[in-house]
């Protein structure tokens, strides 16, 4: 299920900066979330195991099932939206583990992807939007007026866009001591410019789902993109400052001014 990646040395060298201790496989099968029992199968190559468990108070009656699956007890690896990477630090030490997804993506950009992981591992950030929001995720249920799925999309977004104002940091960072790396960050972000610019015609057009244009806008904020409204309130220090409480005000003000409209 599990074999051991080979890193390139700009990428190994970021992870020696950011989570020298970390592991990396590659899986032979794709997935959101892997299996409880393939995830405790990484009991045979870590020093510990300790899933994540969080309060069921802290959810919404309707919250998805994978969601609940991801509070309890069980071992969960791997969530919906994680992408083409996903790591955990519920074991000691942390796992980066690679989709077969990957397969076709340009090197530059999977190594972009695989440092990127390392970065967020180093800057202790929850594995989650659940150990982000906490409690607060039910305040944020009741702004977005959505369905539970979509909610989970916001919110998950949210949590990326936050992340990304504190791993840009980092990469920036690139320019002086890694420069395929910040190339090939600058250029998923070049790629992602005139899709963003144009998020608030397309969603006022009915072309894009707002959780969907949600979820563009905060990946967009990692690559330090200029965000249209409403999302610009998004990429500011009051917002890397005040983390969850800022996201469920910021829901409850877009909310309330697309009631309006």
């Amino acid at each position: 299920m599990f074999e051991t990646r080979e890193l390139s040395s700009a990428v190994g060298r970021v992870r020696d900066v950011n989570a020298p201790e970390a592991l990396v496989f590659d899986c032979e099968t794709d997935f959101e979330t892997l299996p409880p029992a393939q995830a405790e199968e990484f009991g045979l190559v870590v020093d510990s195991l300790e899933p994540a468990t969080y309060p069921s108070s802290w959810l919404p009656a309707d919250a998805p099932t994978l969601l609940a699956r991801y509070a309890g007890s069980d071992l969960t690896v791997g969530m919906p939206g994680d992408g083409s990477i996903a790591w955990t630090c519920q074991t000691d030490p942390p796992i980066v583990l690679v989709k077969p997804r990957v397969e076709g993506t340009p090197e530059p950009f999977l190594d972009f992807l695989l440092a990127e992981a390392f970065v967020e591992i180093g800057l202790e950030v929850p594995e989650h939007f659940l150990g982000f929001f906490e409690d607060a995720y039910s305040d944020l249920d009741r702004a977005v007026a959505l369905d539970a799925g979509s909610t989970y999309q916001v919110a998950a977004a949210l949590y990326d866009g936050w992340v990304g104002l504190q791993s840009r940091e980092v990469f920036a960072e690139w320019h002086d001591e890694e420069l395929a790396l910040a190339d090939a960050w600058q250029d998923a972000g070049g790629r992602l410019e005139d899709r963003v610019s144009g998020l608030p015609r397309a969603v006022a057009r009915g072309e894009t789902e707002f959780a969907d244009a949600t979820e563009l806008a905060c990946a967009a904020i990692k690559h330090a993109i200029e965000l249209p409204a409403p999302f610009a309130a998004l990429d500011t220090d009051a917002y890397r400052d005040h983390g969850a409480e800022y996201a469920v005000r910021w829901a409850e003000k877009t909310f309330d001014s697309l009631a309006d409209d």
